[in-house]
């Protein structure tokens, strides 16, 4: 059965136990689920299904239900596809975006640099015309998922003359050819989810540019909005332990054998806190006999409603009905405040077993790997900080910091070097 628009929870449960079948491989599943527009429903047509929020969380539930394994994610679904709609022409439209929904091309991200992460736009990358292709030199780091990605939207410095909000134009850049070096960069939560990536004489086809030359600031700030908005709860979609592309192996493997799997999974699951995660906190206060404690309840009460809160927040942006311009920016923010919370009020529950890791420890170590990640989201897609920034700047009109002249040329301005 094909999936409409104004689909009911219940043809979406049907669509599920119709089409799951464990013995199938990942690209099969996966291009099931990009065929009838479920790999992102909230995408428009023909490459969603323009669903509301309400709509595709009923879908990441069937999915959940049945033990299905859940769309393909990551930096390709989450960033990489809004932009391309948003700025790409029609001939990179269609190159890109079908590999992304359908899981055969995995993504990163190549923004931040070791002297680049909260000044975004000094970043030193280099990028030089060289015929039809642009010759690029430089270094990243923080990249998510860069150990498995086929492609990455990169953003890097085309003109030095020109101020450094001004020079910097955007690609889709290859990530497998010479002059690209992938290191991973082991967390504290023992998982290697970042990475270094050395780009030396790397290229990519001037076809790849997603933009124009030099309008690169304008594209990334479309990323920066899509994915400030998706760390704050903009995005959703069921669980996946399988990783997109070709570079993970997972494609041609049975896609029975990720369900219900998390050792493999690539994303940020660590951090997610929705209306499950209220629900686990409380079976687990309720078996740890802690659950009549006014206080433990006060804060589960406080989580939930901040959880609640947010949906509404996000409906609202999804709906265009944003009002301020910094909605994303307040999104991250309240994530960033969720997830403190997630922490503190789950190892109150824990007691003593919140410092007891392993899949033998009290919640099979979920909450325990949640207090770990938690600092992350603080600094990471921007931190806590630049945000606040962001809003007193642009949303409240608030006089920015001392600093050279916004027409300053790149070249002139003081930076540390990087190589």
């Amino acid at each position: 059965m094909a999936m409409t628009p104004s689909a009911t929870t219940e043809q979406i449960e049907a669509w599920v136990e119709e089409n799951w079948d464990p013995e199938i491989t990942v690209a099969q599943w996966w291009q099931r689920l990009a065929d009838d527009g479920l790999s992102q429903p909230m995408l428009p047509e023909p490459w969603g299904r323009a669903w509301s929020r309400d709509q595709a969380s009923a879908l990441a539930a069937a999915l959940a239900k049945k033990g299905a394994v859940g769309q393909p994610n990551g930096i390709g679904m989450m960033l990489a596809v809004p932009t391309i709609l948003a700025h790409g022409s029609d001939e990179l439209i269609a190159e890109f975006v079908p590999k992304v929904l359908n899981g055969q091309h995995g993504w990163c991200q190549l923004f931040s640099e070791p002297g680049a992460g909260s000044d975004l736009a000094g970043l030193q990358t280099k990028a030089e015309r060289d015929g039809e292709e642009w010759i690029i030199n430089g270094q990243k780091v923080w990249t998510s998922t860069g150990q498995y990605a086929d492609y990455g939207i990169l953003v890097a410095r085309s003109n030095p003359d020109l101020p450094k909000h001004k020079g910097l134009t955007y690609f889709a850049f290859p990530m497998l050819q010479p002059g690209v070096e992938v290191r991973p960069l082991r967390e504290m939560t023992g998982r290697a989810m970042f990475n270094e990536v050395f780009i030396d004489n790397g290229r990519v086809p001037d076809s790849n540019m997603i933009g124009g030359i030099t309008d690169g600031w304008k594209v990334t700030n479309t990323t920066l909005m899509v994915e400030r908005a998706g760390i704050g709860g903009g995005s959703v979609a069921a669980f996946s332990a399988a990783i997109p592309g070709t570079v993970a192996g997972h494609l041609d493997r049975r896609v029975g054998d990720f369900a219900g799997d998390r050792s493999e999974g690539a994303g940020l699951g660590a951090g997610a806190v929705g209306r499950g995660r209220v629900r686990q906190l409380i079976e687990l206060a309720r078996k740890q006999g802690v659950l009549g404690d006014p206080t433990i309840r006060q804060d589960l009460a406080r989580l939930h409603s901040v959880i609640e809160i947010s949906g509404y927040h996000i409906g609202r942006m999804k709906s265009g009905n944003a009002a301020t311009g910094g909605e994303g920016n307040m999104a991250k923010l309240r994530n960033s405040a969720m997830l403190v919370l997630t922490r503190e009020v789950g190892c109150r529950i824990l007691g003593a077993h919140a410092t007891v890791t392993g899949s033998g420890s009290m919640s099979n170590g979920d909450i325990q790997e949640l207090t770990l990640f938690s600092p992350a989201p603080s600094i990471y897609g921007g931190t806590d900080q630049v945000q606040r920034n962001i809003i007193g700047e642009r949303v409240l009109g608030l006089p920015k910091e001392p600093g050279p002249g916004k027409d300053t040329p790149f070249k002139e301005l003081l930076h540390n070097p990087t190589r």
